[in-house]
């Protein structure tokens, strides 16, 4: 494997900390990672998209170097405004999320229109009940009281083993992670150990996203937008439902369907290359005007 390329720097911009390529490309891109991630969870997708987009990923509130909200809210709702604080700074762009991410991707489109260009998810969070093992796992970590409970405890397993057993559960073939990365999650974990709020912050957002699902408002929401979509999802996916990706492709009224054989939740760290020549043709199509009805 080849060593791969170092995040990229960071600065605070307003209340949130955030990961930025070099200026110069034409557009713009705001990128939203998921539970318990960061905006490292974009760094080769934004390396591949950096002549086309110079990309912000934010750290939501109480993540990766973010500090915690003032108010402690963790709600679907307020990782959406504070995605909509940043794209107010860079001006209107072409919006990425990931998981949690892709939720919070939706509300912010849905809450500010004028500020996204295009829309691309990745195994979005959209509301699905059936049973499956990852979402279990959530709610469980949702739970009054057994939330934290099972936190502490995990809390007492070493950082390798946690961060192996996350990503056995967010990649298809974890054999794909460069040895660097690992260490890099590692390290950073046991930073995120370190930091009294961290704990809380998972829980908080966890807690939102369940609230989520047992409501229709995220749904109504993409039946809202009107923005290009480009919606990728990974047929060994542990986390979201393959399944839900045709209601999502029903949904959004302007949208693309991919689906990635041989791909986990995070496609945009699995398959960084495939997902953006997928983006480059969404970015082009929106720049020419014929961005994809939906199909």
């Amino acid at each position: 494997m080849d060593l791969p390329i170092p995040h990229w720097p960071g600065r605070m911009v307003g209340p949130v900390h955030v990961r930025s390529t070099p200026e110069g490309a034409p557009e713009r891109a705001v990128f939203v990672h998921g539970l318990a991630g960061s905006a490292t969870n974009w760094t080769d997708l934004m390396h591949e998209l950096r002549d086309v987009v110079t990309g912000h990923a934010i750290d939501l509130p109480g993540n990766g170097f973010s500090p915690p909200p003032p108010d402690g809210d963790y709600s679907v709702t307020a990782h959406a405004r504070a995605v909509v604080g940043l794209l107010e700074e860079t001006g209107p762009a072409h919006l990425f999320g990931n998981s949690l991410g892709g939720a919070v991707a939706v509300r912010a489109t849905a809450l500010r229109p004028d500020l996204v260009r295009s829309l691309t998810l990745v195994s979005p969070a959209l509301p699905d009940l059936l049973p499956r093992y990852g979402p279990a796992r959530v709610l469980l970590a949702s739970a009054p009281r057994l939330g934290e409970v099972a936190a502490a405890m995990l809390g007492r397993l070493p950082a390798e083993r946690r961060i192996a057993a996350t990503m056995a559960m967010i990649y298809a073939d974890v054999a794909c992670v460069h040895p660097r990365r690992v260490s890099d999650a590692v390290e950073e974990l046991r930073r995120r150990d370190g930091l009294p709020y961290a704990q809380q912050a998972m829980i908080g957002s966890a807690r939102g996203i369940v609230r989520e699902y047992f409501r229709k408002d995220l749904w109504r929401d993409a039946a809202s937008i009107g923005q290009p979509t480009l919606l990728l999802y990974g047929r060994r996916d542990r986390l979201v439902r393959p399944g839900v990706a045709l209601r999502a492709a029903r949904t959004f009224r302007r949208s693309r369907l991919v689906v990635l054989p041989g791909c986990g939740h995070v496609a945009q760290m699995e398959m960084p290359q495939v997902v953006a020549a997928e983006t480059r043709r969404l970015i082009l199509e929106t720049r020419l005007g014929n961005a994809p009805l939906a199909s």
